[in-house]
Order: C-alpha cells, then sequence, then structure tokens
C-alpha cells in the first residue's frame, strides 16, 4: 500500500462516509471540495482493526441542487485526489449517461444486423 485510496464510500443521513488506506501511521488530512469551495465538517476516525481510517463528511443541503453535483476528496497535503461522489437530484437528465449508453446499445444492434444482412447478401451474389 503506497498510496492513500478510498473505499466503500456511502451516504446515509446527510453524510457521506468511506474507508481510508494509507502508508504509515498518521492518516493524511482529508479535504472535500465541492466546485472550488472546501466543505467543512471532514472528519478522519481512529485507525481500525483492518487498517483504515473511517473519513465522514456531512453534505450540507444548500450544496443540493437540480442535476449533478460533484464532490472531490484530496489529500490536503500533496494535493492528490483520493476519489469521488457524485449526487444526482431533481428530474431525471434527458443527457444522463445511462441514457445515452443504452442509446449506443440499440444503434450498435441495428448496425450489426445490417452488416449480417449484407454480408448474407454478398454471399449469395
Amino acid at each position: 500500500m503506497n498510496e492513500p485510496a478510498l473505499a466503500g464510500g456511502r451516504i446515509r443521513a446527510g453524510l457521506w462516509e468511506a474507508e481510508l488506506s494509507a502508508p504509515g501511521e498518521k492518516p493524511p488530512a482529508v479535504e472535500i471540495w465541492h466546485l472550488e469551495k472546501k466543505l467543512d465538517g471532514v472528519k478522519v476516525g481512529a485507525r481500525s482493526a483492518r487498517g483504515t481510517w473511517p473519513v465522514s463528511a456531512p453534505i450540507p443541503a444548500v450544496l443540493l441542487s437540480e442535476g449533478v453535483q460533484t464532490f472531490l476528496v484530496k489529500d490536503a497535503a500533496s494535493d492528490t485526489p483520493l476519489g469521488q461522489f457524485t449526487i444526482v437530484t431533481g428530474a431525471p437528465l434527458e443527457d444522463d449517461i445511462r441514457a445515452e449508453l443504452d442509446l449506443l446499445r440499440a444503434e450498435l444492434d441495428l448496425l450489426k444486423k445490417a452488416f449480417r444482412r449484407h454480408c448474407l447478401d454478398s454471399a449469395g451474389s
């Protein structure tokens, strides 16, 4: 384990929680940023029996608005990104990546069918 890493991120009752793995006896100072603003209230707990530190931060309601909100988790000393989490709120987005992926799959299926039909037509000639 050379680089700090986050695992198991989740949000429960407005509180983001994850486990931080890092070398050394002291955990890195963790910061969470949203739209170039540092969040207050980030806590790193005592090292667990697994050798990880629990990290948590409250998500202020004022930051939640229509659309996708991305939060960047960084090592404060080195400014190295440790991870990120996103929150999607409001009406479903038309340009949502899942919808785009479904559309691409449907188009790929159409292309495969057309190509197979073309190959059968060419072989029969």
